[in-house]
């Protein structure tokens, strides 16, 4: 009877720690081919785009509506090598926005934040990557307004 017991109890845990997490057909997205020399992990059907901007910074663009994914990548020239002050230069800019509400979550590297405008939320992330000489921002993608669920998904993939 115990035996039995412990089977079940340990097949029940087993196919509790098994369910997906919301990323199942999601894989990881090398973008070396794109001049970026980091990895995400993103739907599998998710597209990307590129774009130079002033020949200076590379703007890449990784979108996949149905899963309400839309990750932005800025790479440039860093202006120094120090990873806390590249983010901070970061929460700045946030911080300035009029509709800055607060932090919702900080850690080395990055946070994620939210803007109220009226009683709206919207939520956003900035991930910062110091490599080589580059500074890497990954942030969500601008023009749509993103909940609190889909931003800490984002940032949990650009952070791994």
């Amino acid at each position: 009877m115990q035996f039995r017991l412990f089977i079940t109890l340990l097949v029940s845990i087993t196919m509790l720690s098994c369910q997906s997490d919301g990323k199942s057909g999601w894989q990881e997205l090398n973008l070396m081919r794109y001049n970026i020399p980091v990895s995400i992990m993103a739907p599998d059907s998710a597209k990307v785009n590129t774009a130079e901007v002033s020949g200076v910074v590379r703007d890449v663009t990784i979108e996949d509506a149905e899963n309400d994914f839309l990750v932005q990548i800025f790479s440039g020239q860093a202006f120094t090598s120090d990873l806390a002050r590249l983010k901070s230069a970061q929460l700045e800019l946030v911080r300035d926005n009029p509709y800055f509400s607060r932090i919702v979550k900080e850690d080395p590297a990055g946070f994620i934040f939210e803007n109220k405008i009226d009683s709206t939320s919207a939520f956003g992330f900035r991930y910062v990557v110091y490599q080589g000489d580059l500074e890497i921002v990954m942030q969500n993608g601008m023009g749509r307004i993103f909940n609190q669920e889909a931003v800490e998904q984002m940032y949990e993939s650009v952070s791994k």
